[in-house]
């Protein structure tokens, strides 16, 4: 998953912040694992023509520089406003430049709430997004500097000056912006219009919010946990209750996952599945209110739906073809779904019945990812656990790294510069044959490991974009990826699941695409495309994960120092598509959750909607599991009406892998095509053409469809 960038007049509404923290020396006990191969000693010796930003800031910096910032972008719309209807061109706008500047300011200091270790610096990261998002609104509102970028077009066009694709590109969206801001409105609704925008904002910023620090457990007996890695159990903490040793379990991923895949007692998993779906409750009034919010803006835009608004500038256009891609796959997935419940129903029964356990014949929430995982054991004799003893950390981390630089030609530096906390890695990026500044990329950290109150899952935040200054000079980029890999334990060092070798493969993706990319402006620079396409290069990626030879590239038993041999390789392959049917089908429910909640018209019992869709489309029983969709923070954070494209995205995903790397994926020259075809346009291209440049010819669903189903047609 990539995050939102803030955009103060062009992208408002669509803004997800990031928040931060107090500043360390990137030095933590996890910085020596992942030391890669040394550096040309010219190339170590480079000082990057950009200084990395500081972490310094103390919660009074961050709200003052935060509206010092504001302050001088709105003296610069000021200036726009004041601009006779002659004087208006795209120089005098200087719009793209201001704003490049505010968001270099902005961007890392809303990053502070989702890392940060000081709840201070949090609240007061939260705070700044809060006051930069109503500024957002208020500037996507202004209805004189949107005359001024009218008055700019009709005279380029008058002019018959000539612009660049970029440059026209960039006029073009700042007109769209203006007249989907609802700019062309009266004036009373234009009012309206503004104080809901700010009211969204400010209710999707506290969804999010307790989202990202919640910190609730889930408490269990070593007897309930019978079944859970004793290597996983070291590592949860332990209290005594009366004569009783309690282990509370974190809702979060490497902790709350074992325990889902790997207890026995089926009263454990389902208690634990009750506390982790119902963990943000207090985020159903958040849901309720940012829904109606919606609902009423998009009326008063005249779009039939929110989703009809949202979808207008992505690939797919409108809600009913979204709805009409659901539909379609769900009804090629559910006849494999069906079948994969009675294969998975069909050994619950057996090992109640050994057991003793009653059986009613149902298949539940918690049952699928432990009867999933036996499945995998008993049909392909796959052990996870055994698997993820292949990939420690401290080996694929920096595999992966190594990986990239050599198929995209550009060399990581670790650097000793400030961070936010001891296990923040901070790496200078460079082409791979750099010799002097001109050679440099941007810079990258690696936040990886979990602790409290951080972001819950794996994300990367394009915190600085790459642009062209006003001054012809290059403003360099800067990505940052927040993970959650399970830690040390006293038996084992950190390990990796293959899973989560697979999220984190997929996450580099989003870091390279906005380290690679190169635009003249910040706008159109990395992962800033449309939203069902965003996920599609990192998806093309994770095949990588799933070829024998790097599989055991990546691949070092934390003992015995071997790689994966070739029948554990042939197990993982093959287990990929395992149970696809199911998997598939919850994915479905997330999209089709998303969909209709943003095309009803009405309110509804979001509780019980999302139960009752869970049910129907995921072919899974939930039993009484409480508010789930309060943990949705994805249509909070900037995939609203969007989490189809998750979905979507894989059809160019797997035509981008069949067609030009299936036959080599670790051949740079491949690579080479791929960061100039995909990467570096980034958003100043229509996606279609930049698929077509890299495809050679129109993408289709073919290669989908076989991976999936393996059928070779389809009308998808």
């Amino acid at each position: 998953m990539r995050m939102l960038q803030v955009t103060p007049s062009l992208l408002p509404s669509a803004a997800r912040a990031f928040n931060g923290l107090s500043h360390y020396r990137s030095q933590s006990t996890f910085s020596g694992l992942f030391s890669l191969s040394t550096a040309d000693s010219i190339m170590a010796s480079l000082n990057p023509p950009q200084a990395a930003p500081k972490w310094t800031h103390t919660p009074e910096e961050v709200l003052t520089l935060t509206k010092d910032a504001i302050a001088e972008y709105r003296a610069l719309e000021d200036n726009v406003a004041a601009l006779k209807p002659e004087e208006c061109n795209f120089d005098s706008l200087a719009l793209a430049h201001g704003e490049n500047k505010f968001n270099a300011v902005a961007e890392p200091l809303s990053f502070y709430q989702n890392v940060s270790t000081s709840k201070e610096l949090r609240d007061a990261s939260n705070e700044a997004e809060v006051i930069v998002r109503d500024f957002g609104v208020e500037s996507s509102m202004r209805i004189d500097v949107f005359r001024a970028k009218q008055a700019a077009e009709k005279n380029i066009i008058a002019s018959g000056k000539k612009l660049s694709t970029e440059e026209q590109r960039l006029v073009d969206k700042m007109i769209l912006d203006g007249t989907r801001a609802g700019l062309a409105l009266p004036d009373a609704e234009r009012e309206k219009l503004t104080v809901l925008k700010k009211e969204l904002s400010q209710t999707c910023l506290e969804f999010s919010k307790n989202f990202n620090e919640e910190n609730g457990v889930v408490s269990f007996t070593t007897e309930e946990l019978k079944g859970v890695p004793a290597d996983v159990i070291s590592g949860y903490t332990k209290r005594t209750e009366g004569d009783k040793e309690i282990y509370d379990i974190t809702f979060k991923t490497p902790d709350i996952f074992p325990l889902f895949k790997f207890a026995e007692n089926p009263d454990t998993r389902r208690k634990a599945y009750e506390g982790f779906e119902n963990r943000l409750a207090i985020n159903v009034p958040n849901m309720s209110k940012f829904l109606d919010l919606r609902r009423q803006i998009a009326k008063l835009l005249g779009y039939p739906t929110w989703a009809d608004y949202v979808t207008e500038v992505k690939m797919v256009k409108n809600a009913k073809s979204v709805k009409e891609f659901l539909t379609e796959l769900e009804q090629k997935l559910r006849p494999v779904g069906l079948k994969d419940r009675e294969t998975l129903l069909a050994i619950k029964k057996r090992e109640h019945d050994e057991k003793g356990l009653p059986f009613d014949g149902e298949f539940y929430l918690w049952d699928y990812r432990y009867y999933d995982r036996k499945f995998i054991e008993e049909s392909l004799n796959l052990d996870d656990q055994l698997v993820k003893e292949y990939f420690p950390v401290s080996v694929v981390v920096p595999a992966i790294l190594e990986i990239y630089q050599n198929l995209l030609g550009v060399k990581f530096v670790e650097t000793k510069g400030e961070t936010w906390h001891p296990e923040v890695q901070q790496f200078a990026v460079w082409e791979k044959d750099a010799n002097d500044q001109s050679g440099f990329v941007g810079f990258c950290y690696l936040d990886l490991f979990p602790r409290a109150s951080k972001y819950s899952h794996a994300a990367v935040w394009p915190l600085l974009p790459g642009y062209d200054k006003a001054d012809g000079s290059r403003s360099y980029p800067l990505t940052a990826m927040v993970a959650n890999l399970a830690k040390p334990t006293p038996q084992k060092p950190a390990l990796m699941r293959h899973d989560d070798v697979v999220t984190f493969f997929h996450e580099m993706g989003h870091v390279f695409h906005g380290l690679l990319s190169k635009t003249k402006f910040a706008r159109f620079h990395g992962t800033s495309v449309a939203g069902d396409f965003v996920e599609a290069p990192s998806q093309m990626l994770e095949n990588w994960c799933f070829e024998p030879k790097v599989l055991e590239r990546m691949s070092s038993h934390y003992e015995t120092k071997k790689p994966l041999d070739a029948e554990l390789i042939e197990k993982i392959i093959k287990s990929r598509y395992v149970n696809v049917g199911l998997f598939y089908l919850r994915q479905l429910f997330f999209a089709n959750f998303d969909l209709k909640v943003h095309t009803d018209q009405e309110a509804d019992d979001y509780t019980k909607l999302w139960n009752e869709m869970r049910e129907n489309i995921s072919l899974v029983k939930g039993g009484n599991l409480g508010a789930g969709q309060g943990s949705f923070n994805h249509i909070a954070g900037g995939y609203d009406a969007g989490y189809y494209g998750y979905t979507y995205s894989l059809v160019f995903a797997a035509d981008m892998y069949a067609t030009v790397f299936k036959k080599d994926p670790l051949d740079p020259t491949r690579g080479q095509r791929y960061r100039e075809k995909i990467l570096l346009p980034g958003g100043s291209r229509d996606e279609i053409d930049s698929l077509k440049d890299f495809l050679g010819r129109e993408p289709n669903s073919e290669a989908f469809i076989q991976e999936l189903f393996g059928q070779s047609t389809s009308s998808l």
